[in-house]
């Protein structure tokens, strides 16, 4: 599945907030505290009052951005967590957060979810030493990922892995091997995204 493309800030401004935790969006967002288009400046973040179905829409596309994945493969993970027990959102976020991709990036070994597609594509990461390519690999507890010899000593991953020191519990992240274990499934709660996932839940109950 094709990765999202376009201008990062700009997409974050129309949404009106960082879904991507950078220090150079944030100040963009600063700078420009306005949404973009040639008559941003003359409206507010979402002015105008929000129909349900438009706060629902939006809250559809942050989680889609926020994962880098197309609309057809995050129905086709909504229908997954609906067929497994539980709440559906909570589901719908573990699945999320079981990607490669997405395991590479939390774990810090990529600056963003874009960086981390890159890495898995380009064949630089290892599953318990088994080199893939697939960004939506679901990984399970007891998976470790490694990177390839040539990336460990790659200037910019050591820059991004040297930045971050806390993880998500769920993973143990070993900075000089640069390899991350996944423990465990996240438990409720520990999935921080700035996403109504409620409204995601509704939205796709609607149209599915």
């Amino acid at each position: 599945m094709a990765s999202l493309h376009g201008p990062k800030a700009k997409t974050q401004r129309r949404f009106g907030e960082v879904l991507i935790p950078r220090a150079k969006y944030q100040k963009i967002l600063e700078k420009r505290a306005y949404p973009p288009g040639d008559h941003g400046r003359e409206k507010s973040f979402r002015s105008g009052r929000r129909s349900n179905y438009g706060m629902q829409l939006d809250e559809k596309q942050k989680l889609s951005y926020i994962y880098n994945i197309r609309e057809r493969q995050l129905r086709n993970y909504f229908k997954r967590a609906v067929r497994i027990p539980g709440p559906t959102g909570v589901n719908l976020l573990t699945l999320l957060e079981r990607r490669l991709d997405n395991i590479v990036y939390k774990s810090g070994l990529a600056a963003t979810i874009w960086a981390a597609r890159q890495l898995v594509v380009h064949g630089h990461v290892r599953v318990n030493g088994v080199r893939l390519d697939l960004p939506s690999l679901e990984l399970n507890p007891g998976d470790v990922i490694t990177l390839s010899d040539k990336m460990k000593r790659n200037v910019h991953i050591t820059e991004w892995v040297d930045q971050i020191s806390a993880y998500p519990p769920y993973l143990s992240v070993n900075k000089n091997e640069r390899s991350v274990t996944m423990n465990r499934l996240p438990d409720t709660g520990e999935i921080q995204v700035p996403v109504n996932i409620q409204l995601v839940v509704e939205f796709y109950n609607r149209i599915i």
